[in-house]
Order: C-alpha cells, then sequence, then structure tokens
C-alpha cells in the first residue's frame, strides 16, 4: 500500500512541477509531511463530503459523487450496485435532514431525477411538514443512531473498496515484475539461439546446403527485434517508439516475404528455443493477457517440425461453480460470453486481463446464449420458460424480453445473422417428464420449433417449415453472409435453408441419432457435422447426402460427458455446446476431450482428421469449444464440467 502510494505522490509532484504549479506543490508537501498513514484516507473522503453538507453546497456534494462513481464504483460488478445506489440515496437524505430549512429548494433542483423513483416518493411531502422531526415517517432519520449508522457503513465500504483495489495493483505489479525477467530470460535464450544458428549455417554451406531465408538473415536482426518477436505484453512493457515499431516492422516484411522451404531444424535442448527459432516470423501485434507466460512448449507431446500451432500460454477463468454449457467469443475477438447449468452467465474479457464485465442472473433456467452480429455488445439469452432475452453488455440492461411459444418453451438453440438484422430461434417442447432438461435424451424426438425474429422491430418474421414433422432443432448456424442457414436436429437430419426465399432446399439423414453440432465448411462447399453416433462427417452441400469423408470419435468428444466422483457418483451432461470450432483458415478444428481440447488437421483422405495438439490443462471433460480468429494470435476456449474455462492463445507457424 505504501509504495503505491509513494510512487502515485510522485507522479503527481512531477505534473505539477510540468505544469508550473508552485504553490499547490508546497501544499502538497508539506500536508505530505504532516500524514502519518501513508495510505488511502477513507476519513478524508467523508469529511469532504460532510463539509459540502454544512455549507449546502448540493452541486459539489453531486460532482463529488459522481466522480467516485465513475472512477470507482462503476468497475464493480452487478451484484453490488443496489449498495451504491442505497448509499447514495441515504447521502441524500442525510444532506436534506442535516439541511432542513433548504429542503424545497433541494427538492426543486433534484425533481426531475427523483420523481421516478419509489425510495422518493413520500419525500416530495417534506417541505409542508411543520414538524417533520416528529413525524413518524421521518422521525427515524432525525435520530443520531441513523446518521452515525450511514457514515460508518460508508466508511466500511470505501475501506473494503480501497483494499480490494490495493490487492488488484499489488497483483499486477507482481505479475509486471514476473514478466519482466522472463522477458529477459527469452532474450538471452533467444541471442544464444542466433549464435548457434549462425555457425549451423557456416557449417552448412561448407557443405553447400542452403538454409530457410529467415535463417540466412537472423543476424541482421536487431535489440527491437528481439523484443518484438516475443509477445505483445512485453512490448507494452518496453515501450519502443512506434517510429521503432514501423521501421523494423517494415524490415521484417522484406526479410520474410519469400516464401521458406521446409528443411529439418537441428533440434535445441528446450521446447522455447525450439519454437523461438522455428517461428521467427511472430506477428507484433499478437495481444496477450498481463498475466501470460510466452511459452513454447506444448501440452500432451513434443513440438514435431510440421507443427503447425505454437501453444503461447493457457489461462483459467474460474468464476463458475458449475458445468458449463455454452463458451461464445463475440465477432470482434474482445469479450466472451459463458453460461453454466445454474443459469448464471459471465461476460468477461482476456485482453489486456481477464476481468469480469457483468454477471447476469435469471429466475429461469437458461439454456442457450448468442453473440448478435451488429452491434456486437448485444446477447441473445434463450430460456427455459420460452423467452428470449436481448441484453446490453455495456450498459448492463436488459433490452427486450421476447415471448416465443408457450407449447415450445425450451430455447435450444440461437442464431444471429452476420447483417444482425435477425435471429433464428429453435423452440422445442418439454419432455416426457415434464422438465427443462432429461438427462439421457428420449430415444423418440419432442416436438419443435424453428423461427425467425426481426432485432430491431423485435418480431416474429415466420416459422419455417420442418418435414417431415416438427422437432426439435439442436443447433444452427448461418454461412458467412447469411444467406444459407444449416440445421441439426434431434431426428439426425441435417436440413438446409435458403434465407432468401425461407424455405429448405435440401434435407438428409446425417446420423443414427441426434445431430449434437453442426458448421459450414471454410470454403462453403461443404457441412460438418457430429452426432449421437460419434461421428464427425463432412457433407457435400452441392450432392444431398453425400459423404466426403467420415470419422469416429471417441465418446468424451461428442457426448453424453460423464463426470465421475466419489462413491459412485456420476454427473451426466448431454451435448448443448458448440462441439467442434475451426480456425481462421478452416484447415484445423478443435474439439472436446477428457482432459483439453484437442485439434486435428482436417484431410481429404482416410483418416479424415490427423491430430496436431493437445491443449490439456483440464482436469474434468471438455463440454464445450470455440476458436476465435479475429486477432492474429488464435484464441481457443474450452470449457469443461467443473466450471473452468481454460484460454489457449495459440501462434500458428506459416509454411
Amino acid at each position: 500500500m505504501g509504495s503505491a502510494v509513494e510512487r502515485t505522490d510522485e507522479h503527481v509532484r512531477e505534473y505539477l512541477i510540468y505544469r508550473g504549479f508552485t504553490s499547490t506543490l508546497k501544499h502538497l508537501d508539506s500536508e505530505i509531511k504532516t500524514d502519518k498513514e501513508k495510505g488511502f484516507r477513507v476519513d478524508k473522503i467523508i469529511d469532504q463530503l460532510q463539509h459540502f453538507i454544512q455549507n449546502f453546497d448540493l452541486f459539489g456534494l453531486k460532482e463529488y459523487w459522481l466522480y467516485l462513481d465513475r472512477r470507482l464504483f462503476c468497475r464493480l460488478e452487478d451484484v453490488y450496485r443496489p449498495t451504491v445506489n442505497k448509499l447514495r440515496t441515504s447521502l441524500f437524505r442525510y444532506y436534506v435532514i442535516n439541511t432542513i430549512q433548504r429542503t424545497q429548494e433541494f427538492f426543486q433542483k433534484q425533481a426531475l431525477e427523483l420523481q421516478g423513483q419509489v425510495e422518493w416518493r413520500e419525500w416530495f411531502i417534506l417541505p409542508f411538514i411543520p414538524n417533520p422531526e416528529q413525524n413518524p415517517t421521518f422521525l427515524p432519520y432525525f435520530s443520531r443512531q441513523w446518521a452515525d449508522t450511514f457514515l460508518v457503513s460508508l466508511h466500511n465500504f470505501l475501506s473494503v473498496l480501497f483494499q480490494c483495489m490495493h490487492i488488484l495493483h499489488g497483483q499486477s505489479l507482481q505479475k509486471m515484475t514476473s514478466l519482466t525477467e522472463e522477458n529477459e530470460q527469452l532474450r538471452q535464450m533467444l541471442f544464444a539461439l542466433q549464435t548457434e544458428s549462425r555457425d549451423q549455417r557456416e557449417g552448412d554451406e561448407m557443405v553447400h546446403h542452403k538454409l530457410p531465408a529467415y535463417v540466412q538473415n537472423m543476424d541482421r536482426l536487431g535489440d527491437t527485434e528481439v523484443e518484438l518477436l516475443g509477445c505483445v505484453m512485453f512490448i507494452n512493457i518496453l515501450e519502443p517508439a512506434s517510429s521503432q515499431i514501423q521501421d523494423h516492422e517494415k524490415e521484417r516484411k522484406e526479410l520474410f516475404s519469400k516464401p521458406q522451404p521446409q528443411t529439418p531444424e537441428k533440434k535445441g535442448e528446450t521446447g522455447e528455443m525450439d519454437l523461438t527459432a522455428e517461428n521467427p516470423s511472430e506477428p507484433p501485434d499478437c495481444t496477450s493477457s498481463s498475466s501470460r507466460s510466452c511459452r513454447g512448449g506444448t501440452e500432451g507431446g513434443g513440438l514435431s517440425a510440421e507443427q503447425p500451432f505454437i501453444k503461447l500460454s493457457q489461462e483459467e477463468y474460474g468464476e463458475h461453480h458449475s458445468s458449463i454449457m455454452h463458451c461464445r467469443v463475440d465477432c470482434s475477438g474482445r469479450r466472451v460470453a459463458s453460461l453454466d447449468v445454474d443459469g448464471v452467465v459471465k461476460v468477461w474479457s482476456f485482453n489486456p486481463i481477464m476481468q469480469t464485465k457483468a454477471t447476469i442472473m435469471s429466475n429461469s433456467p437458461l439454456l442457450s446464449l448468442e453473440w448478435a452480429a451488429k452491434p456486437d455488445r448485444l446477447l441473445l439469452l434463450g430460456s427455459g420458460v420460452g423467452t428470449v432475452r436481448l441484453y446490453d453488455t455495456d450498459t448492463k440492461k436488459n433490452l427486450y424480453e421476447m415471448n416465443i411459444d408457450e407449447t415450445h418453451p425450451r430455447i435450444l438453440s440461437l442464431a444471429c445473422s452476420p447483417s444482425g438484422s435477425s435471429f433464428v430461434c429453435s423452440a422445442a417442447a418439454l419432455s416426457r417428464s415434464g422438465s427443462v432438461e432429461s438427462v439421457p435424451r428420449l430415444p423418440i424426438p419432442v416436438s419443435g420449433q424453428l423461427l425467425l425474429w426481426d432485432t430491431k422491430t423485435v418480431k416474429q418474421q415466420l416459422q419455417f417449415s420442418l418435414e417431415p414433422e416438427p422437432v426439435a432443432i439442436n443447433c444452427t448456424a448461418f454461412n458467412h453472409n447469411g444467406n444459407l442457414l444449416v440445421t441439426g436436429a434431434a431426428d439426425g437430419v441435417i436440413r438446409l435453408f435458403d434465407m432468401q426465399r425461407y424455405e429448405s432446399v435440401m434435407s438428409w439423414r446425417a446420423h443414427n441419432g441426434e445431430v449434437y453440432s453442426v458448421e459450414f465448411s471454410y470454403d462453403e462447399n461443404t457441412v460438418l457435422s457430429i452426432g449421437e453416433d460419434g461421428k464427425f462427417i463432412q457433407w457435400n452441400i452441392h450432392r444431398c447426402g453425400v459423404k466426403q469423408s467420415e470419422q469416429l470419435l471417441p465418446q468424451d468428444a461428442t457426448g453424453p460427458f460423464v463426470l465421475s466422483g466419489y462413491s459412485g457418483y456420476k454427473q451426466v451432461q448431454v451435448p448443448r455446446g458448440r462441439l467442434f470450432a475451426f480456425d481462421s483458415e478452416g484447415h484445423h478444428v478443435l474439439t472436446c476431450s477428457s482432459s483439453g481440447g484437442l485439434i486435428y488437421r482436417l484431410t481429404s483422405g482416410e483418416p479424415a482428421l490427423e491430430s496436431v495438439l493437445l491443449l490439456g490443462g483440464h482436469k474434468a471433460p471438455v463440454v464445450t469449444v470455440d476458436w476465435c480468429s479475429a486477432l492474429d494470435c488464435g484464441t481457443c476456449l474450452t470449457a469443461s464440467m467443473d466450471g473452468k474455462i481454460k484460454l489457449s492463445t495459440l501462434l500458428a507457424q506459416k509454411t
């Protein structure tokens, strides 16, 4: 605490000297000398608030509280917002009680703000009561006990808030120090590798072997380039000049613009040295949290010469306390929304640090979620009682709540069109047990509807025809421009809809059992699906029902997922979220596994999938995945049944 305050004092002193505020600087130095606690002074804040009240300065009181709200209170989670509002109401009541002779002036200035608030409804009569301190309604507020209780509560709240800020600051400072030390170690390792590469190059030139271009030009890279070879968190720490970055960025493009032949590299002693040698052209704008470390090692096997990805880091988000159902990153790659089986939704960011932005609680069970495409701050939440909520993650408010269908209350899947003008909603009837969720699922598919809603008018546009009978749709996905929609249903049928004519153009039985997850391929000439039969199948959409490839996956990749505990306890969860996701080029696919995400390479022959990299890190089965390629450093999300979400940052090695 003391060191943080001293650093802040130094910054303020430098600013005052820079601006020439010498008299203010003298007052600051004199007050610092008399300050004995050397920390955040909550009592001074309380004294300032009371000073405004004693001087009838309503404007100053409001501005001071707004400053606290803007700088401190707005960063708290939603669960603390009612407490802040109650303290604000009590503060204004404290002002009214202590300035009773100016009560009428207070309500004239605050009428527009307070007239719609229930807690102030009875207070507008206060200026017209002869002896308000004797009125039963206002009598408690004139007591010394109420005033002391309010001031102590406000003091304790601010004290705890400042203490939490100190803890967070100390953690970030410790992380920055450790990252600086690790940066220095990586620089030394890279310099050692440069020397080894030059020696190897000289030896190979003697036997007339040509090395890759990036090894030949390695000795031209300077200190700033070495720093750029790390991650952007090192750039944020070292803060090189923007002109230097641009110059070296130009140099990098010249060095590595030519195609590089694949030649066997000499393996180093450690995984980190291998990775740096094989991938010197790491993008400088690779974003990473300040708590990450740029490690090159991989879990589940060593790094081969054909390894397409380097796992730079892996972080854990542990704010959920039950199994995850959905975990999706928005289209900008800045925020993640995750939903657990208890119906708790967390909206969080991971760049530059992992931080919870909003927590959404619901009285009714939530079954599905989806980010809106435009604007990307909106989140669609499907419930188990036939409603879909449109939630604004910036203002942390519900914008609309749409009633879908009482006879089909389970909202199993949501998909927003790329234009953002509409979304598709899959509604299903209750299972025969009468519950929102049934485990395992019934062999006979339940009834369902597929509806199209307009996000601007918040009205239903149409209901799609589901042939041969209305059936529950488990998964939905649009193509890149929203002209095509693919769905996977509980009857094992995949249906392809033309969104220009709003009708099904083809359908075929894809799996023996339910279709759990379906997506368009990167070139959109095929559709890939995972079903209850455990198969991963690629379908040609130009030839109805024709398979291009097929592979049987283990049960821990397709579900139902089982988490075993003590005394024979077992928790079973049917798939609800996305079971596979593609990289930015569509050549690799991320799937679930019992210990973490598993990345495969898509092949045109047999087998259809070739295992590439196990991300690992989980102690419970992974039930849903997502792969964000909006940034140069691809980010893989893997969520498991113990409520843990792993965020793995990958770097693609260009060949």
